[in-house]
Order: C-alpha cells, then sequence, then structure tokens
C-alpha cells in the first residue's frame, strides 16, 4: 500500500465532506497531536500527493516542505492565506479553492451587516430583551440605509454581488481595487482613503495575504470618520484591528459590522462592550447550501486532479 499516492485531510472539514473523502479516495487524516503528527509523518509523508484542508488550517511552509511528493493542495473556502504559495509556486504544487459557489451567501451577509449596524437591529433586540422599552425608554435613532454612499473595497465576484444587491436601496456605489475594473457602472476610488473619504460605509471584500494586511489603516478609518461604518467580510488581517477598536471606542468611527477579527476566535473585550458593533462569528459562507456545494466544487477538483493532474478552479 506505501505506493499509492495519499489524499491528507488536513485539520477538521465539514463532517459529510471528511465521509466522502474517506469512502471515495481512502484519505487518512494528519493528527494534530505533534508528537503523533510527526510520528504519522515519519512513516507516510512521501506517500501524499493531495491534501486537503480548509482556508484558516491551510499547508503551511514547514508541513509542506515535510510532504516530498505534495502534487496539489484543495482548500474548502476562497482563501489560501494560510498556504505556503511561495513554496507552492516553486514546486509546481498546485493550490485549488472553491470559489463562485459562495459568492450569494457571503454578499446577503454582508448586506445583512451593513442594516444591522446602521440601523441597529441587533441592538434594538437586546433594548426589547432587556425590558427598556417596556420600562418606557425611547430607543435611539439610527441611520437610514437607503441612499447611502457605499465604498466597496475589492470588486470581484462578491464585491459586484454586493453592489447588485445595494442597487435596490438606491445606494451609490464606488469601489477600489488593485486595478479598475472594465464594464462596471460604478465610479473607481484611486486609493482605499479616496474611497473611504468618499463613503458613508466601507465594505471590505478583498483577499486576505501579506499583500493586503492593514489594508484599512488608520488612514483609511480617519478618512470614514466619526459618521462612517465599517463593514468586514473578508479577513480580519485586512483592517488594523487596534486603530479599529481605538476610533469605534472613542466614537471617531460610527459603528461596525464584523465576521472575521485578527485573532479568532477571540475578538477584543472593547468589541464586545459596544453597542455600535454587530459581531459575527466568521459565518458569511455557512449555510447549508453553500456548505454543500462547497464540498462539491472540493471533490469534483480532487476527481479531475486524480484524472488528468488539472483542477477545474486553481488560484493563479
Amino acid at each position: 500500500m506505501s505506493d499509492i499516492p495519499l489524499v491528507l485531510q488536513v485539520g477538521a472539514l465539514l463532517p459529510t465532506l471528511a465521509d466522502s473523502l474517506r469512502t471515495e479516495f481512502h484519505a487518512e487524516r494528519l493528527p494534530d497531536e505533534p508528537v503523533e503528527r510527526a510520528a504519522w509523518l515519519a512513516g507516510n509523508a512521501g506517500r501524499v500527493a493531495v491534501a486537503v484542508t480548509t482556508y484558516n488550517t491551510g499547508v503551511g511552509p514547514d508541513l509542506m516542505a515535510a510532504l516530498p511528493n505534495l502534487r496539489a493542495v484543495l482548500i474548502f473556502g476562497v482563501g489560501y492565506d494560510s498556504t505556503d504559495t511561495a513554496q507552492a509556486r516553486e514546486r509546481g504544487i498546485t493550490i485549488a479553492t472553491t470559489p463562485g459557489v459562495l459568492t450569494d451567501a457571503v454578499a446577503d451577509l454582508a448586506v445583512g451587516l451593513l442594516i444591522d449596524t446602521l440601523r441597529g437591529v441587533s441592538r434594538a433586540d437586546r433594548f426589547v430583551r432587556a425590558g427598556r422599552w417596556a420600562a418606557g425608554e425611547t430607543f435611539p435613532l439610527t441611520r437610514e440605509v437607503s441612499g447611502s454612499t457605499v465604498g466597496i473595497l475589492g470588486l470581484g465576484r462578491i464585491g459586484r454581488a454586493i453592489a447588485d444587491r445595494l442597487a435596490g436601496f438606491g445606494c451609490a456605489i464606488a469601489y477600489h481595487s488593485r486595478t479598475a475594473v472594465d464594464g462596471v457602472p460604478y465610479p473607481y476610488a484611486a486609493t482605499p482613503v479616496e474611497l473611504a473619504a468618499a463613503s458613508d460605509v466601507l465594505v471590505v471584500v478583498v483577499p486576505g495575504g501579506p499583500a493586503t494586511e492593514k489594508l484599512v489603516d488608520d488612514d483609511v478609518l480617519a478618512a470614514l470618520g466619526p459618521e462612517g461604518y465599517l463593514v468586514n467580510v473578508a479577513r480580519g488581517s485586512v483592517v488594523d484591528q487596534e486603530a479599529l477598536v481605538r476610533r469605534l471606542a472613542s466614537g471617531e468611527l460610527a459603528g461596525a459590522g464584523l465576521d472575521v477579527f485578527a485573532d479568532e476566535p477571540h475578538v477584543p473585550a472593547e468589541l464586545l462592550a459596544l453597542d455600535t458593533v454587530v459581531l459575527q462569528p466568521h459565518v458569511a459562507s455557512a449555510t447549508e447550501q453553500t456548505r454543500q456545494a462547497m464540498a462539491d466544487l472540493l471533490l469534483e477538483n480532487l476527481r479531475t486532479f486524480l484524472a488528468t493532474g488539472t483542477v477545474l478552479t486553481p488560484v493563479p
């Protein structure tokens, strides 16, 4: 059996996906405990041809280096910043994600966070449950979504889906990406600061990784200003979280809707204490339909790779 190319599961996966990997591909799971992991690698590393993992677990530099015959890393999700892409390119290792199928779910949640953050939906729910309405208190006025100017940082598939949804609210849309996108009707801002300065709400949808780390820095947040709101459904690393917390706590930013954080699952205590912030446990793509579609696409990538050496959705 030692000469059979092995599919290796790295980290926890959706149970139905893990079951499919075991039954159809006889996949094995890499132990999580360091001593057991080292022992497993010592006896099996050379057999591994494909690693299947998630966006947040990934295949880092040490693990990739320990797998001499690795040919592909298939990722459940669209992010790949936890995987050593530089080493993969150097060694000719294919990386594939599951894009496209989660666009609608992420866009839906981004718009939901935007509405909740501006209109105080979660905050009003807490107000009622605490008995404050019944006690005669008046809930404070909130901001209107319709007619707002929304800046979208990253006009890829998800960014455009968010823009399409917000058009129904009569929102004015602007955007910034690495380069201007052909064929879209929205004005292009040359920098994130310029985009933030022109926006009531800044929605962050760029990929994670070194190229976008703290792209939304203190200067961007300052440009957004005390009447501005931030919505982040991208990666926690894209935003300078310390600057964000400071500006939210001091009132230099009106509010935020956050699905992602710098050190997940840990959320700064200051954010937990703020009624102007809506917090989510990184669930933008977490619908039954989307997760099943992601699993189906990953399995198709795996079948295609084992049959042809190519994948359907490679990372460039």
